[in-house]
Protein backbone atom coordinates (compact mmCIF):
# COMPACT_ATOMS: atom_id res chain seq x y z
CA UNK A 1 0.00 0.00 0.00
CA UNK A 2 1.07 3.92 -0.70
CA UNK A 3 0.07 6.68 1.36
CA UNK A 4 -0.75 9.85 1.18
CA UNK A 5 2.10 11.46 2.50
CA UNK A 6 4.16 9.22 -0.12
CA UNK A 7 2.40 10.80 -2.65
CA UNK A 8 2.91 14.24 -1.32
CA UNK A 9 6.65 13.92 -0.94
CA UNK A 10 6.60 12.57 -5.09
CA UNK A 11 5.11 16.11 -5.88
CA UNK A 12 8.09 17.56 -4.57
CA UNK A 13 10.26 14.97 -5.62
CA UNK A 14 9.22 15.65 -9.41
CA UNK A 15 7.85 19.16 -9.48
CA UNK A 16 11.07 20.13 -11.88
CA UNK A 17 9.75 17.69 -13.84
CA UNK A 18 6.18 17.46 -14.61
CA UNK A 19 3.45 20.06 -14.80
CA UNK A 20 0.63 20.89 -13.55
CA UNK A 21 -2.13 20.38 -16.11
CA UNK A 22 -4.76 22.01 -16.48
CA UNK A 23 -8.85 21.44 -15.90
CA UNK A 24 -10.60 22.03 -19.46
CA UNK A 25 -14.52 21.81 -19.78
CA UNK A 26 -17.26 21.91 -22.50
CA UNK A 27 -20.90 24.04 -21.84
CA UNK A 28 -21.98 21.35 -24.94
CA UNK A 29 -21.07 18.42 -23.49
CA UNK A 30 -22.11 19.09 -20.46
CA UNK A 31 -25.52 20.46 -21.13
CA UNK A 32 -25.83 17.07 -23.47
CA UNK A 33 -24.81 14.41 -20.73
CA UNK A 34 -26.58 16.39 -17.57
CA UNK A 35 -23.70 16.94 -15.77
CA UNK A 36 -20.84 19.46 -15.50
CA UNK A 37 -18.24 17.81 -16.90
CA UNK A 38 -14.67 18.64 -16.44
CA UNK A 39 -11.31 17.26 -18.40
CA UNK A 40 -7.92 16.39 -16.41
CA UNK A 41 -5.93 17.10 -19.75
CA UNK A 42 -3.06 15.01 -18.79
CA UNK A 43 -2.55 14.26 -22.82
CA UNK A 44 -1.03 18.05 -22.40
CA UNK A 45 1.75 16.85 -19.86
CA UNK A 46 5.31 16.25 -20.71
CA UNK A 47 6.08 13.11 -23.48
CA UNK A 48 1.86 13.24 -23.54
CA UNK A 49 0.78 10.86 -20.98
CA UNK A 50 0.59 11.10 -16.89
CA UNK A 51 3.22 8.65 -17.06
CA UNK A 52 6.04 10.53 -16.42
CA UNK A 53 4.77 11.61 -13.39
CA UNK A 54 5.70 7.77 -11.80
CA UNK A 55 8.66 7.47 -14.16
CA UNK A 56 10.31 10.03 -12.66
CA UNK A 57 10.03 9.67 -9.19
CA UNK A 58 10.83 5.72 -9.73
CA UNK A 59 14.24 6.84 -11.70
CA UNK A 60 14.86 10.04 -9.46
CA UNK A 61 15.55 7.49 -6.50
CA UNK A 62 16.98 4.74 -8.69
CA UNK A 63 19.80 7.27 -9.66
CA UNK A 64 20.01 8.68 -6.27
CA UNK A 65 19.95 5.72 -3.79
CA UNK A 66 21.06 2.45 -6.06
CA UNK A 67 23.40 4.93 -8.16
CA UNK A 68 21.44 3.61 -11.54
CA UNK A 69 23.10 4.41 -14.84
CA UNK A 70 21.19 2.40 -16.73
CA UNK A 71 17.31 1.67 -16.85
CA UNK A 72 15.25 -0.78 -18.43
CA UNK A 73 11.01 -0.09 -19.00
CA UNK A 74 8.42 -2.71 -20.26
CA UNK A 75 6.00 -0.47 -22.02
CA UNK A 76 3.00 -0.38 -24.76
CA UNK A 77 4.80 3.03 -25.39
CA UNK A 78 3.94 6.06 -23.07
CA UNK A 79 5.57 5.13 -19.97
CA UNK A 80 8.80 3.97 -22.33
CA UNK A 81 8.54 7.57 -23.13
CA UNK A 82 8.91 8.74 -19.80
CA UNK A 83 11.34 6.50 -18.71
CA UNK A 84 13.21 7.41 -22.05
CA UNK A 85 12.97 11.16 -21.26
CA UNK A 86 13.45 11.77 -17.72
CA UNK A 87 16.57 9.03 -18.35
CA UNK A 88 17.98 11.32 -20.63
CA UNK A 89 17.26 14.67 -18.59
CA UNK A 90 19.57 12.57 -15.94
CA UNK A 91 22.01 11.41 -18.48
CA UNK A 92 21.46 8.13 -18.17
CA UNK A 93 21.29 5.12 -20.80
CA UNK A 94 17.50 3.64 -21.08
CA UNK A 95 16.35 0.61 -23.21
CA UNK A 96 12.18 -0.22 -23.67
CA UNK A 97 10.86 -3.17 -24.34
CA UNK A 98 7.69 -2.77 -26.05
CA UNK A 99 4.75 -4.84 -27.96
CA UNK A 100 5.38 -6.05 -31.66
CA UNK A 101 2.34 -4.09 -32.62
CA UNK A 102 3.64 -0.60 -30.36
CA UNK A 103 2.15 2.75 -32.12
CA UNK A 104 4.54 4.45 -34.51
CA UNK A 105 4.52 7.75 -32.83
CA UNK A 106 5.14 6.31 -29.44
CA UNK A 107 8.08 3.80 -30.82
CA UNK A 108 9.27 7.33 -32.63
CA UNK A 109 9.40 9.41 -29.29
CA UNK A 110 11.01 7.00 -27.25
CA UNK A 111 13.79 6.93 -29.77
CA UNK A 112 13.83 10.88 -29.91
CA UNK A 113 14.32 10.61 -26.31
CA UNK A 114 17.23 8.36 -26.94
CA UNK A 115 16.25 5.34 -25.67
CA UNK A 116 17.11 2.12 -26.67
CA UNK A 117 14.17 -0.31 -28.40
CA UNK A 118 13.69 -3.71 -27.66
CA UNK A 119 10.50 -5.45 -29.23
CA UNK A 120 9.03 -8.20 -27.28
CA UNK A 121 5.42 -9.94 -27.64
CA UNK A 122 1.95 -8.66 -27.56
CA UNK A 123 1.26 -9.15 -23.64
CA UNK A 124 2.04 -6.60 -21.08
CA UNK A 125 3.65 -10.24 -19.01
CA UNK A 126 6.14 -10.69 -21.75
CA UNK A 127 7.17 -7.36 -21.75
CA UNK A 128 7.88 -7.21 -18.17
CA UNK A 129 9.77 -10.85 -18.26
CA UNK A 130 12.16 -9.58 -20.77
CA UNK A 131 12.70 -6.00 -19.49
CA UNK A 132 13.90 -8.17 -15.97
CA UNK A 133 16.10 -10.46 -17.74
CA UNK A 134 17.71 -7.31 -19.74
CA UNK A 135 18.53 -5.85 -15.69
CA UNK A 136 20.23 -8.89 -14.44
CA UNK A 137 22.19 -9.53 -17.74
CA UNK A 138 23.32 -6.21 -17.52
CA UNK A 139 22.97 -4.43 -14.17
CA UNK A 140 20.55 -2.08 -15.29
CA UNK A 141 17.34 -1.40 -13.03
CA UNK A 142 14.25 -2.07 -13.80
CA UNK A 143 11.02 0.68 -13.82
CA UNK A 144 7.89 -0.97 -13.75
CA UNK A 145 5.08 0.57 -15.44
CA UNK A 146 2.91 0.72 -12.83
CA UNK A 147 2.96 -2.51 -9.98
CA UNK A 148 5.84 -0.03 -7.86
CA UNK A 149 5.18 1.82 -4.79
CA UNK A 150 7.14 4.45 -6.64
CA UNK A 151 5.33 4.49 -9.42
CA UNK A 152 2.16 4.70 -8.15
CA UNK A 153 2.60 7.73 -5.91
CA UNK A 154 4.09 9.30 -8.65
CA UNK A 155 0.86 8.97 -10.75
CA UNK A 156 -1.07 10.05 -7.29
CA UNK A 157 -0.19 13.64 -7.77
CA UNK A 158 -2.41 13.99 -10.07
CA UNK A 159 -4.79 12.91 -7.70
CA UNK A 160 -3.43 16.08 -5.69
CA UNK A 161 -4.20 18.36 -8.49
CA UNK A 162 -7.51 17.47 -8.90
CA UNK A 163 -8.46 18.66 -5.47
CA UNK A 164 -7.01 21.91 -5.38
CA UNK A 165 -8.20 22.31 -8.96
CA UNK A 166 -11.90 21.89 -8.44
CA UNK A 167 -14.23 21.73 -5.10
CA UNK A 168 -17.47 19.91 -4.69
CA UNK A 169 -16.56 17.04 -7.07
CA UNK A 170 -18.77 13.92 -6.85
CA UNK A 171 -16.91 11.86 -9.07
CA UNK A 172 -13.66 11.28 -11.10
CA UNK A 173 -13.18 8.53 -13.72
CA UNK A 174 -9.93 7.31 -14.23
CA UNK A 175 -8.88 4.93 -16.87
CA UNK A 176 -7.25 1.56 -15.69
CA UNK A 177 -4.46 -0.94 -17.80
CA UNK A 178 -2.33 -2.06 -14.92
CA UNK A 179 -3.77 0.22 -12.67
CA UNK A 180 -0.73 2.68 -11.82
CA UNK A 181 -2.44 5.69 -12.08
CA UNK A 182 -6.34 4.55 -10.70
CA UNK A 183 -3.99 3.44 -7.39
CA UNK A 184 -2.38 6.65 -7.01
CA UNK A 185 -4.94 8.40 -7.88
CA UNK A 186 -7.93 6.80 -5.84
CA UNK A 187 -5.45 7.25 -2.57
CA UNK A 188 -4.88 10.64 -3.22
CA UNK A 189 -8.68 11.62 -3.36
CA UNK A 190 -10.00 8.79 -0.67
CA UNK A 191 -7.22 9.77 1.60
CA UNK A 192 -8.29 13.37 1.40
CA UNK A 193 -11.32 13.30 0.74
CA UNK A 194 -13.55 10.04 1.04
CA UNK A 195 -16.92 11.48 0.00
CA UNK A 196 -15.95 11.56 -3.78
CA UNK A 197 -16.30 8.43 -5.74
CA UNK A 198 -13.44 6.97 -7.92
CA UNK A 199 -14.68 4.74 -10.97
CA UNK A 200 -12.26 3.32 -12.99
CA UNK A 201 -13.03 2.38 -16.58
CA UNK A 202 -11.36 -0.27 -19.00
CA UNK A 203 -12.79 -1.07 -22.44
CA UNK A 204 -15.16 -4.35 -22.23
CA UNK A 205 -12.61 -5.67 -24.67
CA UNK A 206 -9.82 -5.45 -21.75
CA UNK A 207 -11.62 -6.15 -18.84
CA UNK A 208 -9.14 -7.90 -16.68
CA UNK A 209 -9.67 -5.18 -13.40
CA UNK A 210 -13.42 -5.14 -13.70
CA UNK A 211 -13.88 -9.23 -13.48
CA UNK A 212 -10.78 -9.60 -10.89
CA UNK A 213 -12.63 -6.91 -8.99
CA UNK A 214 -16.19 -8.62 -8.90
CA UNK A 215 -14.75 -11.63 -8.40
CA UNK A 216 -12.02 -10.41 -5.87
CA UNK A 217 -8.81 -12.13 -7.11
CA UNK A 218 -6.51 -11.42 -9.84
CA UNK A 219 -7.93 -12.81 -13.16
CA UNK A 220 -5.57 -13.24 -16.56
CA UNK A 221 -7.73 -12.31 -19.78
CA UNK A 222 -4.77 -12.90 -21.98
CA UNK A 223 -4.03 -11.07 -25.50
CA UNK A 224 -6.66 -8.14 -26.00
CA UNK A 225 -7.54 -6.32 -29.39
CA UNK A 226 -9.19 -3.16 -27.66
CA UNK A 227 -8.56 0.34 -29.95
CA UNK A 228 -7.20 1.82 -26.17
CA UNK A 229 -3.98 0.04 -26.72
CA UNK A 230 -2.33 1.67 -23.59
CA UNK A 231 -5.12 -0.22 -21.72
CA UNK A 232 -4.42 -4.15 -23.12
CA UNK A 233 -3.23 -4.89 -19.77
CA UNK A 234 -3.51 -9.05 -19.30
CA UNK A 235 -4.02 -8.77 -15.33
CA UNK A 236 -3.99 -6.39 -12.87
CA UNK A 237 -0.79 -5.18 -10.44
CA UNK A 238 -0.18 -7.75 -7.97
CA UNK A 239 0.37 -4.39 -5.83
CA UNK A 240 -2.24 -2.46 -7.58
CA UNK A 241 -5.16 -4.42 -7.29
CA UNK A 242 -5.51 -4.26 -3.21
CA UNK A 243 -5.51 -0.67 -3.82
CA UNK A 244 -8.20 -0.92 -6.11
CA UNK A 245 -10.31 -2.86 -3.85
CA UNK A 246 -9.80 -0.83 -0.71
CA UNK A 247 -10.49 2.87 -2.56
CA UNK A 248 -12.23 2.64 -5.53
CA UNK A 249 -15.99 2.37 -5.40
CA UNK A 250 -17.15 0.67 -8.97
CA UNK A 251 -15.30 0.10 -12.16
CA UNK A 252 -17.38 0.12 -15.34
CA UNK A 253 -17.07 -1.20 -19.06
CA UNK A 254 -16.93 0.93 -22.16
CA UNK A 255 -17.38 -0.50 -25.95
CA UNK A 256 -14.94 0.45 -29.09
CA UNK A 257 -18.00 2.47 -30.31
CA UNK A 258 -18.16 4.65 -26.99
CA UNK A 259 -14.70 4.93 -27.17
CA UNK A 260 -14.56 6.50 -30.94
CA UNK A 261 -17.33 8.69 -29.36
CA UNK A 262 -15.59 10.34 -27.16
CA UNK A 263 -12.90 10.96 -28.80
CA UNK A 264 -14.60 12.31 -31.81
CA UNK A 265 -17.15 14.29 -29.16
CA UNK A 266 -13.55 15.91 -27.41
CA UNK A 267 -11.78 16.52 -30.95
CA UNK A 268 -14.34 18.26 -32.71
CA UNK A 269 -16.07 19.93 -29.59
CA UNK A 270 -12.97 21.06 -27.94
CA UNK A 271 -10.36 20.69 -30.53
CA UNK A 272 -8.28 18.37 -28.20
CA UNK A 273 -6.40 15.43 -29.65
CA UNK A 274 -6.40 12.76 -27.19
CA UNK A 275 -5.47 9.14 -27.78
CA UNK A 276 -8.32 5.70 -27.08
CA UNK A 277 -6.85 4.90 -24.06
CA UNK A 278 -7.55 8.56 -22.58
CA UNK A 279 -11.00 8.56 -24.30
CA UNK A 280 -12.38 5.85 -21.98
CA UNK A 281 -12.72 8.01 -18.73
CA UNK A 282 -15.14 10.41 -21.47
CA UNK A 283 -16.71 7.98 -22.80
CA UNK A 284 -17.82 6.82 -19.29
CA UNK A 285 -18.90 9.96 -17.88
CA UNK A 286 -20.95 10.66 -20.83
CA UNK A 287 -22.85 7.87 -20.29
CA UNK A 288 -23.27 7.95 -16.17
CA UNK A 289 -26.63 9.24 -16.14
CA UNK A 290 -27.87 13.10 -15.80
CA UNK A 291 -27.99 14.40 -12.53
CA UNK A 292 -26.55 17.63 -12.21
CA UNK A 293 -23.07 16.05 -10.88
CA UNK A 294 -19.78 17.65 -11.13
CA UNK A 295 -17.60 14.75 -13.26
CA UNK A 296 -14.04 14.99 -13.77
CA UNK A 297 -12.68 12.40 -16.36
CA UNK A 298 -8.88 11.71 -16.49
CA UNK A 299 -7.74 12.26 -19.75
CA UNK A 300 -4.50 9.88 -19.65
CA UNK A 301 -2.84 10.78 -23.10
CA UNK A 302 -2.87 12.32 -26.32
CA UNK A 303 0.36 10.34 -27.85
CA UNK A 304 -2.12 8.98 -30.85
CA UNK A 305 -0.96 7.86 -34.48
CA UNK A 306 -2.41 10.86 -36.92
CA UNK A 307 -2.98 8.14 -39.64
CA UNK A 308 -5.40 6.08 -37.26
CA UNK A 309 -7.30 9.34 -36.38
CA UNK A 310 -9.65 9.15 -39.25
CA UNK A 311 -10.63 5.49 -38.12
CA UNK A 312 -11.84 7.25 -34.76
CA UNK A 313 -13.91 9.20 -35.99
CA UNK A 314 -17.97 9.06 -36.02
CA UNK A 315 -21.00 11.20 -37.09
Amino acid sequence: MIDLAQIYQARERIAKIVKQTPLLSSKTISEEIGNQLFFKCEHLQKTGSFKIRGAANKVIISEAERGAKYVVGASSGNHGQAVAYVANLLGLKSTIVVPEDVAACKQKAIRVYHGGLEFCGLTSGERIERAKQICEDEQAVFIPPYDDPLVMAGQGTAGLEILEQLDEIDEVYVPIGGGGLISGVATAIKESNPRIRVIGVEPALANDTYLSYNKGQRVNIGVTTTIADGLRTSIPGELTFPIVQKYVDEIVLVKEEAIKRAFSFVLTRMKQVIEPSGAVSVAAAMESGAGGKRIIALVSGGNVDTAVIPSLLIE
